[in-house]
């Protein structure tokens, strides 16, 4: 493997293509607060964070950043900012309130407002259909691994995109469907907090299909220039050694984290290896006719969110696995290097390791690095700034990842870096700050971080170095 210099001040000039796309991304949930206001009903991230225990320190999303207050305020940062495009979601319990039925005007209004201050700003909206909020009715319901689940997010796209598609330029049908499946209804460390293989591996099913009808559904209302997408974490997975039995625990890894959404997306079609991995937990009979054709509708381009790699043995998992199929055969080992405050490994070989695969793996499809960032303890000092110089070396080291891709021949198109603000993180709370802007909870103060003007520069100059 190629190392890669992770200096801010490293002399090598890593230029972009000109058409770059140079954004930050938040997801709705994790930045808007106003959690009852204006029509908005729960979502299963409410009920989850008020769930004793599941939520470090009891936290909950109902302040957040207070983006839906000061949402003129935070463009202006991204304006200081100089980014291109801003990725944000919608939240579908704001708009749609019980999953089905009629619109609310005041929720919908609030993202025409950021979509045409953003283009008033000479920013690009990048709207994301679903970042894990579910409205807790369809989960009440019987949430993602229920078939109607799919069938009610077609409707919302569709609803949403006749109300935004003259504002919106690129349209996201879902963010990190591994996370929604495996984390919300396998080990349950996410909304809604489930523990069942089978109801994870029905909600990947359903959530690939949700994808699918979406896009028709978007294609149907949105102008012919839209761009529609799917954003996937995908997991750069390594075998700790070459024997054959850690090489398979890889196989099944990749299987259940990659190609569960890859193959029907782009190939219509199931892994042949995961149904036979998963066999002891379905049947896969809730697969109907029709349905892996509907996810694979075509896509303008493959959303990549990346943080650290995944390296695996053969053995098995001591602790509650999301991996449905492989925790009885794959054990998870800590890769080496420096880790983030999330206990993360910092490695952007990963990265480039992801996006030379998919460049071979699906020629002709253009990605963009739709989050990448990292979680550190920084803070104001007592003079105000906030100095996180291991966050700087982490995305210089990311971005140069992405410039080699670039010269390997990946399509890659543009690069979000994740986030913009310091927001809830899920179960972590408040406990996590991955922002280049510093947000006080308690007053709400924003505050670049030398990581932001790091940014800026970046962008000004249209890539890395002198």
């Amino acid at each position: 493997m190629t190392a890669i210099d992770t200096r801010p001040d490293a002399m090598t000039t890593h230029r972009f293509p000109e058409h770059f796309r140079w954004g930050t991304a938040t997801a709705a949930y994790q930045i808007e607060g106003a959690a009852a206001e204006d029509g908005r009903t729960p979502s299963i991230w409410d009920t989850f964070s008020r769930t004793p225990g599941k939520v470090r320190n009891g936290d909950t999303g109902d302040i957040a950043a207070d983006h839906y207050h000061r949402m003129s305020e935070d463009i202006a940062l991204m304006r200081r900012l100089g980014v291109t495009d801003y990725r944000f979601s919608i939240s579908w319990s704001r708009v749609q309130p019980t999953g089905r039925g009629p619109v609310v005007r005041k929720g919908l209004d609030f993202y025409r407002r950021l979509a045409d201050e953003l283009r008033e700003a000479g920013i690009r909206p990048v709207a994301t259909l679903y970042h894990w909020d579910l409205p807790q009715e369809l989960e009440d319901a019987g949430g993602w691994p229920q078939r109607e689940t799919a069938q009610r997010f077609a409707e919302y796209a569709r609803l949403a995109g006749e109300a935004l598609g003259d504002r919106v330029a690129t349209w996201t049908t879902l963010n990190e469907p591994w996370c929604a499946a495996f984390l919300g209804y396998g080990s349950g460390v996410h909304a809604p907090g489930r523990t069942s293989a089978l109801a994870s591996l029905r909600a990947a099913h359903h959530l690939n299909l949700a994808h699918g009808l979406a896009v028709r559904a978007l294609r149907s209302v949105l102008p012919a220039a839209s761009e529609v997408s799917l954003t996937l974490n995908l997991h750069a997975v390594r075998a700790h050694t070459e024997a054959p039995e850690d090489q398979d625990a890889a196989r099944r890894i990749d299987a259940v984290g990659n190609r569960i959404f890859l193959d029907p997306v782009f190939r219509g079609r199931l892994p042949e290896d995961l149904v036979r991995d998963t066999a002891r937990v379905t049947d896969w009979s809730f697969v109907e006719d029709g349905d892996l054709a509907a996810a694979a509708a075509p896509l303008d381009c493959l959303g990549i969110n990346y943080y650290s790699p995944t390296v695996v043995a053969a053995g098995a998992s001591d602790a509650p696995s999301p991996w449905a199929g492989a925790e009885q055969h794959v054990r998870f080992l800590p890769a080496a290097g420096p880790r983030t405050a999330m206990d993360w490994p910092v490695d952007a070989n990963g990265l480039h390791e992801l996006l030379v695969r998919l460049r071979d793996d699906l020629p002709g499809t253009p990605l963009v690095i739709t989050e990448n960032g990292a979680a550190y303890d920084d803070y104001a000092d007592p003079s105000g700034e906030v100095k996180d110089p291991e966050r700087v070396a982490y995305l210089h080291a990311h971005l140069a990842a992405v410039h080699r891709a670039l010269e390997d021949g990946a399509d890659v198109r543009g690069y979000f870096l994740w986030s913009l603000l310091d927001n809830f993180e899920w179960a972590y709370g408040y406990s996590k700050r991955f922002g280049i802007v510093h947000v006080d909870f308690a007053s709400q103060r924003r505050t670049f971080k030398d990581s932001a003007r790091w940014y800026a520069d970046v962008i000004a100059r249209g890539g890395l170095g002198g």
